[in-house]
């Protein structure tokens, strides 16, 4: 038996035994068969027993009261698991694996919200304290804990929000906050929406902490008591309609508008039927389809929202001197903006578009979503988003519990928080790129699959990944970050009409 107490968590006793395992806190017991585990792994401070594809319970070394009794724990796993082998074939399943059925079993928030995966983020309020952050998370970023952060000095209403969503996130279970001490980040804001949330939180102040060192050794502490505890979050039914998808894409060429595209698009439109809630993105890279999207408005209003958020981002591009259109888009086969808007705009689906949101917005109700995210006002902060990571923050932040990245030239990137799935237009790209990408979309542009076909794919893939399984820039290790300045007034009380 070990006991882990957490400065805000309750007891849990744990007693293993060849019977199962035994889970104990001051409000209720449970028995869980081993037969419930399909493997385990053994880091340095840790055990972690799976229990699904990505979810898994950890086993602090650190809570045995000696090397004999952990010995004694390892062959115990060793027998009624199996060898360790974080590598085996039940831990990631191949292309070929059936769909997920739903519900899956999700983590259940304080709010109601419901989570496909319970990280912790290690969240850094300025730049100066960004390598301390980065310490502090490295030992465990194969353990769920993440990186994240605001390097600005100097305070900012967007960027004080995103955060706040971030780190309340479904997908989160806990947070450190790492602060060098004179930024004008209000720190205490942000613990205190945390702790509101019913989530753990830690506050560490460099200048107070002792420093680099001192700060680190302290950060590595609170994870390692907080891993566990987090592992007390409730779990329960989630089902289709509970699901929030955003979709993005990056480094786009010829092909992605007649593959990846509306390929996810077709994907959409299967989890709309269902009741989920999808948002695509970004209105500068639908400039002359404004008036398409508005035909498929709910409403007139929100159809006249969605063309001047539209008319914003042109002229937005147009004072800057430079479309969202970058030399690898022309490479790739692109030549004007409308060409690449029309690509982008095939990632919505055919469902009618039920609301017009800003980062940082969760959608009330299922169905499709545009997000604006060029910043209104005068243009102050430079381009919108200086990276694809950039704005999957911004679907994180509107609640996505993942996000799918449709990339011809072919992107790597993944992120902290939620899964990225990334799905190949170009099939060139794809022969080069393989071991990066979940989904092969350029199969429709050599007769090998329709789009419907696809389409189910990611579909089927979408259901795969809100049950566990881990996306190919999961199990690379990919948890990409980056968040800047901008500012968004309020919506507009045509963006989300009642319905």
């Amino acid at each position: 038996m070990f006991r882990e107490i957490g400065a805000e968590t309750p007891e849990v006793d744990y007693v293993f035994s060849e019977r199962g395992v035994e889970h104990r806190t001051e409000y209720s017991a449970s028995n869980i068969d081993w037969s419930a585990y399909i493997h385990f792994r053994e880091s340095r401070r840790h055990f972690l027993l799976y229990h699904s594809r990505r979810g898994f319970s950890i086993i602090p070394k650190a809570a045995f009261a000696s090397a004999s009794e952990l010995a004694e724990f390892r062959t115990l796993i060793t027998k009624m698991i199996g060898t360790c082998s974080p590598t085996s074939a039940s831990s990631t399943p191949d292309a070929g694996s059936p769909p997920a059925t739903f519900p899956v079993q999700a983590y259940l928030r304080f709010d109601g919200r419901k989570g496909i995966r319970n990280v912790i983020v290690v969240a850094y309020l300025v730049e100066c304290a960004h390598h301390v952050a980065r310490e502090i998370a490295a030992p465990f970023r194969e353990e769920g804990v993440h990186l994240i952060g605001f390097p600005g000095c100097f305070p900012n209403a967007y960027a004080a929000r995103i955060m706040r969503q971030l780190c309340t996130h479904p997908n989160v279970g806990g947070a450190l906050l790492v602060s060098l001490g004179c930024e004008s980040y209000d720190r205490h804001a942000l613990a205190g929406a945390i702790a509101a949330s019913g989530r753990p939180v830690e506050t560490l102040v460099i200048q107070e902490a002792g420093g680099t060192a001192g700060t680190i050794t302290a950060g590595r502490e609170w994870i390692e008591k907080t891993l566990p505890a987090i592992e007390s979050v409730p779990r329960v039914e989630m089902t289709v309609d509970e699901l929030v998808v955003g979709t993005i894409c990056g480094g786009s060429d010829a092909t992605s508008g007649l593959t990846a595209n509306p390929a996810a698009g077709r994907a959409f439109d299967l989890l709309i039927e269902q009741g989920a809630t999808c948002i695509f993105e970004e209105t500068g890279e639908l400039i002359g389809c404004e008036h398409f999207m508005a035909d498929r408005a709910v409403t007139p209003e929100l159809g006249r929202e969605i063309v001047a958020s539209v008319a914003k981002a042109a002229r937005y591009y147009r004072t800057l001197g430079h479309s969202s259109f970058a030399p690898g888009n022309a490479d790739g086969g692109l030549t004007t903006i409308e060409e690449k808007s029309l690509g982008a705009y095939s990632k919505s689906g055919k469902s009618a578009i039920v609301g017009l949101i800003k980062p940082g917005d969760v959608p009330p109700n299922g169905g499709l979503y545009l997000l604006d995210v060029v910043p209104d006002g005068e243009v102050r902060f430079g381009f919108p988003n200086i990276s694809d990571n950039a704005e999957i923050v911004e679907l994180i932040a509107c609640g996505c519990h993942l996000t799918l990245f449709t990339t011809g030239r072919g992107s790597v990137v993944g992120s902290a928080i939620s899964p990225v799935i990334k799905i190949c237009a170009n099939p060139d790209t794809y022969r080069k790129l393989a071991a990066d990408m979940d989904v092969d979309a350029g199969r429709i542009l050599e007769g090998r699959a329709t789009l419907d076909e696809v389409g189910r794919e990611i579909y089927d893939l979408v259901l795969a990944t809100a049950a566990g399984r881990p996306t190919v820039s999961e199990r690379l290790g990919h948890q990409e970050f980056i968040l800047t300045y901008k500012s968004f007034e309020p919506l507009g009380p045509g963006c989300l009409p009642e319905r």
